[in-house]
């Protein structure tokens, strides 16, 4: 296996570069993104025992569609606005809910401005959440 790996490499040089360049752009979008990130069982456990807030951050359609049970819907666009309903939870941990996990910084990055210090987001967002099978709201 080692060998075939070895041969492919040193045949398709150029393949392999674009692939560890994909690679690294990944690790490095990863490291720019605000806060810490959670996936599902880790979320889980948060909500349960730490009694995490979820703060979902789609727009009222998308939510309506199906969310965490609890959440609190606050729509990026209106976060700045609305910042304040979240004030009672300042010393709690936050789970930022998207559609996939990719949209959440710029909401974590204000949330963390206002002094919420523990903002997480949650690792593939509401698409992740019902791909491991967990259950939804529907309104």
């Amino acid at each position: 296996m080692l060998e075939q790996i070895i041969e492919f490499s040193i045949n398709n040089p150029m393949l392999v570069s674009a692939f560890v360049l994909l690679l690294a752009l990944i690790a490095f979008n990863e490291s720019r993104t605000a806060g810490g990130s959670v996936g599902v069982a880790e979320a889980v456990r948060l909500m349960n025992r730490e009694e995490a807030i979820t703060l979902d951050i789609r727009d009222r359609k998308n939510f309506a569609q199906g969310h965490i049970a609890g959440s609190i819907n606050i729509p990026t666009a209106n976060l700045d606005s609305r910042i304040q309903e979240l004030d009672k939870h300042k010393e709690k941990k936050i789970l930022v809910v998207c559609n996939t996990g990719s949209s959440t910084g710029i909401a974590i990055a204000k949330l963390q401005k206002a002094g919420f210090e523990q903002a997480l987001r949650l690792k593939g967002g509401i698409m992740q959440w019902q791909s491991d099978s967990m259950p939804v709201v529907k309104k």
